[in-house]
C-alpha cells in the first residue's frame, strides 16, 4: 500500500509537470480503489468523531465533559501509529478501519472516569478529589475491558489463520492503540478534567419535619 501510494503521487506529479490542460488522467484498478477508499475512510472518521461528541454532549448535558472524554482519541491514534511504525506495517485500508474502531473502544475509559467523578461532585466532593477517586475506583473495570479487547484482537495481530496476513495492521492498530491509551488515560483524563470540567450542582437533601 505504501508503494502504491508513492506511485500514485509520482504519477500525479509527472502529469502536472508534463501534461497541459488538454490532457486528463484517471486512476483505474487497485489504485482507484485505494484512492476512493482513503477518502471515504477520512469522511467516516470525521463523521464518527462528530456523532460521538454530540451523543456524549446530550448524555452529560455539557459541552466540556465530552471534550475531556474525547482526549482519549488522539492518545489512541498516537499509539496506533507508533505500533504500525514499530512493527513495520503500513497505513492501509485495514489499519484505517482499526483506527475508526478505536474511537468507540477507547472513549469508554474516559466515560467511566468522568461519569463517576461527576457523581462524586454532585455529592459535594471537590473536583480534584472526585476525579482522583474516580480514576482509582474505575481502574479495575478499565483494565478488564481494555485487556479483554486487546487479547481478543491479538490473534489478528499475530496473523493466525489462513489469509490473515493482510489483516495484521488491523490487529496491531487495535492492540497498540488500546494499550497505549490505557496507560495515558489514567493520568491525562484526571488532569484535563481538573481544569476544564463542567459545572455540576451539588445535590441537597430535603429533611421534612
Amino acid at each position: 500500500m505504501a508503494k502504491q501510494l508513492d506511485g500514485i503521487k509520482a504519477m500525479q506529479a509527472i502529469s502536472a509537470k508534463v501534461l497541459d490542460e488538454s490532457f486528463q488522467t484517471a486512476l483505474s484498478g487497485p489504485s482507484r480503489d485505494y484512492s476512493e477508499s482513503s477518502s471515504n475512510t477520512a469522511f467516516a472518521l470525521g463523521l464518527a468523531l462528530i456523532l460521538i461528541y454530540l451523543v456524549l454532549a446530550a448524555q452529560f448535558e455539557s459541552f466540556l465533559d465530552p471534550f475531556t472524554i474525547m482526549i482519549t482519541v488522539p492518545l489512541a491514534f498516537a499509539g496506533a501509529l507508533l505500533s504500525l511504525y514499530v512493527f513495520d506495517q503500513t497505513l492501509n485500508i485495514f489499519s484505517e478501519i482499526g483506527i475508526i474502531m478505536l474511537i468507540g473502544l477507547v472513549t469508554k475509559n474516559g466515560i467511566l472516569i468522568v461519569e463517576f467523578a461527576n457523581k462524586k461532585r454532585e455529592n459535594g466532593m471537590p473536583r480534584r478529589q472526585a476525579v482522583i477517586e474516580a480514576a482509582m475506583q474505575r481502574l479495575r473495570p478499565i483494565l478488564m475491558t481494555s485487556l479483554a479487547t486487546s487479547f481478543g484482537a491479538l490473534p489478528i495481530a499475530l496473523s493466525l489463520g489462513e489469509a490473515a496476513t493482510s489483516r495484521v495492521p488491523l490487529g496491531i492498530v487495535i492492540v497498540g492503540g488500546i494499550l497505549f491509551s490505557l496507560i495515558l488515560t489514567l493520568f491525562v483524563i484526571p488532569a484535563v478534567y481538573t481544569f476544564i470540567s463542567g459545572i455540576h450542582k451539588t445535590k441537597t437533601l430535603e429533611v421534612s419535619e
